[in-house]
Formats: structure tokens, sequence, C-alpha cells
């Protein structure tokens, strides 16, 4: 197992552990850390061109969202959110290339992401609607369309097969993961907390991210 994937690993943890602690000195170390070891590991095992450019460029705009996150989540939320959404659209970039053919199982994902999407998404808009948030009504709308492209994307690898099989399980659970994350931290900031709601939101994104980054590095390693 390469030291970098082990080390995003350990520092996942890490974080989690600083989180429940409230160790912030760890966590300004630990949060970033993932990300940086995830970068380096792409880029000596595959390189940045082509496709695992955009994988790249998404990695560091996701960094980037952690920081300003971290700051402050409140003050710097939207920032982070803008971040994060250009982190989405590089990876769906890295996923159509090449762009993949319509096919019945690219209908059926897309139905099912958007119809559990909407439901999902209404739900928080109800709730930003009812406070001071309205502001991040159209923001967080963008942001859905935008992450749900992302899963489609990856999930449409499944039946891909100029994808390897390993490869494309790995990132399609990986997106998922991210998107539950979002779906954790958007419900917990805007409709209801949830008991240790911060917490599953870093592990789901944390897990999410080194395994849809595993998968990149599988496929355009064979």
């Amino acid at each position: 197992m390469n030291i970098l994937l082990v080390a995003a690993f350990v520092f996942a943890v890490l974080e989690g552990l600083a989180l429940q602690k409230n160790w912030f000195k760890l966590e300004w170390v630990a949060k970033p850390a993932v990300m940086l070891c995830l970068f380096v590991w792409l880029f000596t095992t595959v390189g940045l061109s082509g496709a695992t450019l955009w994988f790249g460029l998404g990695i560091l705009l996701s960094l980037l969202g952690d920081v300003l996150l971290m700051i402050s989540l409140d003050r710097l939320f939207l920032h982070g959110l803008i971040a994060f959404l250009l982190a989405h659209v590089f990876y769906t970039i890295g996923f159509n290339i090449p762009i993949p053919a319509i096919s019945a199982w690219s209908v059926i994902l897309a139905i099912l992401i958007g119809w559990g999407g909407a439901r999902v998404i209404r739900r928080i808009l109800t709730s930003v609607a009812a406070s001071e948030n309205i502001r991040m009504r159209l923001p967080i709308i963008v942001y859905s369309v935008v992450i749900s492209l992302m899963l489609l994307s990856a999930m449409i690898k499944l039946n891909d097969l100029s994808w390897n099989a390993g490869a494309s399980l790995l990132v399609a659970l990986g997106a998922f993961l991210f998107y539950i994350s979002d779906v954790i931290l958007a419900w917990n900031k805007f409709v209801a907390p949830i008991q240790h709601g911060r917490i599953y939101n870093i592990a789901a994104y944390h897990l999410g991210q080194i395994v849809l980054i595993a998968g990149v590095i599988v496929q355009y390693s064979a």
C-alpha cells in the first residue's frame, strides 16, 4: 500500500479525533494534510495531464475549501461553497474525458439521482427560506445541481467498459460519500443539528475523497 495513501488515512483519523476533542491546533494540521497527501500521491503516481489534471485541480480546490471553512464555518461558508463547487466542476470534467455515450444506465441514474437530490434539497431550501439565510438559496441550488452531475458522472463509470472494474467501483463509492458528506453538512447547518454531525460530515468527506482519488489512480496507472 502506498505510503501517501496510508498517511491520508492517518491524518483523516487524526482530524476526526481533533473534532471530537476540540483540538483546534491538530485540526489545522490534519485536515489539510489529507488533501495534500492525495495531491502528491496523484502527481507522483500518474502525473497531471488530460483527465488527471482536472482531478488534481479538484483536490487543490477542495484543499482551499477546507482551509476557508476551518477559518470560519459561518463567515466564510459561501467562499468555501464556491471552492468546493469548482472542485466538483473539475471532477466532473475529469470523469467526462472522453465524453461517454448516453445509455439506458446513464438515463436511469440521472432520474434516480435527480429525484433523490430534489427531495433533499427541497427540505433544505424550505429551512433556508424560513431563516435569515435567504441569500444562500441560489448558491445552494447551483451547488446541488453541480454535485449531482459529479455523482452521476462517477456512477456512469460503473457501466463504462473503458474503465477498470475496481476503479469504477472506487470512484462511484467515493463520489457517493462526498455527496453524502455535503448533505450532512447542509442539513446540520440549515435544517436541524445532527448529533456528532460535524464528525460524520468530515468522516464521509475524507473517506470519499480518498476512495475517489484511489479509483482515479487505479484507472490511470494501469
